[in-house]
Formats: C-alpha cells, structure tokens, sequence
C-alpha cells in the first residue's frame, strides 16, 4: 500500500534556456508570465541580490541558503505540517575534511557577498550564521526531479531530511513540481522505520559507503551494505574485463554532462562491442555505460540502436530493483516508447503495462507521469486493434 505524504519547502530551480527570463537579474526563470507573477513575492528580494553579483551568477546552494535567510528574517509563517526547522538538523562541521570545510567556506563568502543589497547588517543572534546555515543546506536539501527523474532543481524539506537512509528503502521520493511526496512502496508494519535512499544505488557496497561517508558523514550498515548480498552480482565478470568500463565512467560522464553526444556514443559502442562481450550485462558498470549509450542513441535520434541498449538494461533494472522503483519504471517507459515509435506493438503495451504498474505505487494515480502512460497504453491498444 503507498502512503503519501506531501510538504512543500523552500526550494530554488535550474536554469533552462527555453524558460521566460527574469528581464532585470537575467538568471530566474519561469514558465510563462502568470508562474513569473506568482513567484515575484519571493523573487523580489534575491533579485537585487542576483543583478549585484552580474555577470557572476551564485550556485542553486547559495541562492537556497539566501531564500531560507530572507524566510528566517521576515514575519513568523504558518508552519502547516512543518514539524522540524532548519536549525534542528546537524552541520557536521566537525566531521568534514580540511578541503570540504575550504569549500563551504567559499560559498559562504559568496553566500555573505550576494547578501549585502537585502541584508545590510549582521543577522540577529536567532538566525543561523552563513557557514553553518550552507553546511546544513548541503547536507540536508533534496535534488527535485520532475516525473522522468530528470534534475530540475534543489529545495530543502526539513522534517522529511529526518528520513534516515537504506540501499533497500521501504519508501521513495517523488515531486509534483516543487512538492515531495513520499510514498511506501510496499505493506509498512506498525512501528517500523519509514526510510529512503539518499543516493543511487547502481554501484558495489564500498561505493555506496564511501559516497554517503564523505556526503553525509555516516557508515552504512543497512542489510544490503552488511551482507554485501548484491555486490557478486554487481560485479559479475572478470575484473580484468569490467575494470575498463569503470575508469572510463568519469569521462564519458563528463561528455554527457556537455552534451557532447557523438563523442559518449563513440566512447560507449567500442566498450560495449562484441569484443566486450565477456561482461555480463548483469555488471554494474556495464549497465552504467550502456545507459549512457541509451541517452545518447536517443539524443541522436539513432531509434533502433536506442532501442537495442534499452532492453539490454531490463534484466539488471529488474534484478537491482526488486521493489517499485521510479528508475526502473522511468526505464520501461523509455524503452515502451521506442519500441512503439518502431511499431512493435505488442512489446510496448506489455512494457508499458509494467512502467504503469510501477508508476501507480511509486508515484500515484494523479501524478502526470501516470496519466501519461496511462495514455500510450490506450495508444498502443487502439492501434493494436486496428492492425
């Protein structure tokens, strides 16, 4: 049974070129006048922040950390279901690295410069002072995703950070823009821990740990990391065969992140080659990879190799989440919708049908991502019946 629960936050979202444009700070961005209005209220005092730093432009951190500032300052708000504040969570100042505190440490100087055209004097002694409100922001904000996982935005949700973390969670996090929504994915016991994962977890035990070790400053010793039950699997293959498609992961992630398409696929068809073979498509960085050249076959417009990588995913997808997972739903839609694109209709209103099913616990009933499959399979069964 899913449970939702909803809480909307302080939160700031990406940059997108197809976005109406803020005309006096040129860096907000709205999805058409009417979202522009609304969101002046809350705009106007970091627009005169923003248009101080031009041509400079603050990270989403910064921006975040101001906005809670600003919140902190003003009159007391209604807090709704708000049970916890910002303050109540840990900076783990203490526990972080010489070079993650000079980190901070920048974005607190750019934090306290971006400040100075709103806040013209020190913050009275109630509000958080800007290293540690930026280490709290980093350590306890939420990437907002929309419904095919794609990163739109950061916010900060302070009573659902309280969520501790498992590599096998009982619950997921979905947005409907910039409201969470938390949901069971399966039968929750009486009094038993409702937890999340913080990160993903396509990657080997000591992976996860190390990344929530220097993100979150905690050791993970939750029934996966403990049995280490996934990593045989994980890293099926001869190491000799794989460690390739491991070291070449930061690279070709890099190229993603530029857009720099030809070159991810150039880089992801020779590893995946026939020559590549001896890694099973069960391996951890095989997949990674093979991800990879699903987004860039797609961003291409090479349909029927998309096509080709996409189902080569499905066995691990399903393997690594055997519990509704928005991944492994978001994966079945991708592929379902090639594989309609192609005329292979059969195939995708059977994949389809599994993306719905998992959409419906991971997501809910009302969210767009349900409607829109709930759509295409209406699509592929008329066209079905027509053929």
């Amino acid at each position: 049974m899913a449970i939702p629960i909803q809480q909307s936050t302080t939160w700031i979202f990406g940059r997108c070129d197809s976005l109406l444009r803020c005309s006096q700070c040129k860096t907000a961005r709205y999805c058409d006048v009417t979202c522009q209005k609304g969101a002046w209220p809350s705009h106007r005092r970091e627009c005169k922040c923003l248009q101080s730093l031009l041509p400079r432009v603050p990270t989403d951190s910064v921006r975040l950390a101001a906005r809670i500032l600003f919140t902190m300052l003003g009159p007391p708000q209604d807090r709704g279901q708000e049970l916890y504040s910002v303050e109540d969570h840990e900076s783990h100042l203490e526990e972080m690295s010489e070079e993650k505190m000079e980190g901070l440490a920048h974005l607190s100087s750019m934090l306290q410069l971006y400040l100075q055209q709103e806040v013209k004097s020190s913050p009275p002694s109630t509000c958080l002072d800007p290293l540690s409100l930026i280490a709290r922001v980093t350590c306890n904000c939420f990437t907002i995703s929309d419904g095919e996982l794609q990163e739109v935005g950061v916010g900060l949700y302070p009573s659902m950070s309280l969520l501790n973390h498992d590599c096998r969670p009982s619950c997921v996090v979905t947005f409907e823009g910039a409201t969470l929504c938390l949901r069971a994915t399966r039968d929750i016991q009486p009094s038993e821990e409702l937890t999340i994962s913080y990160i993903g977890c396509l990657a080997p035990t000591n992976q996860r740990q190390k990344q929530l070790k220097d993100q979150y400053h905690f050791l993970c010793q939750c029934h996966r990391c403990s049995t280490e039950d996934m990593d045989g699997l994980m890293l099926s293959g001869e190491e000799q065969a794989w460690s390739p498609l491991k070291e070449v992961l930061p690279r070709l992630e890099k190229l993603q992140a530029e857009g720099d398409w030809e070159a991810v696929l150039e880089g992801c068809s020779s590893l995946l080659s026939p020559a590549g073979g001896a890694v099973p498509g069960e391996n951890v960085y095989r997949l990674r990879v093979t991800d990879l050249a699903l987004d860039a076959c797609i961003n291409l417009e090479h349909w029927e190799q998309a096509l080709a990588y996409g189902e080569a995913t499905l066995t691990a997808y399903r393997l690594y989440h055997p519990d509704p997972h928005p991944a492994h739903a978001v994966q079945l839609m991708r592929v379902g919708k090639l594989q309609h694109f192609l005329v292979q209709l059969e195939p995708a209103l059977n994949t389809l049908r599994q993306a719905y099913d998992i959409v419906k616990v991971t997501h809910g009933d009302q969210h767009p991502l349900t409607s829109d499959l709930s759509r295409k399979l209406e699509e592929c069964r008329a066209e079905i019946d027509h053929a």
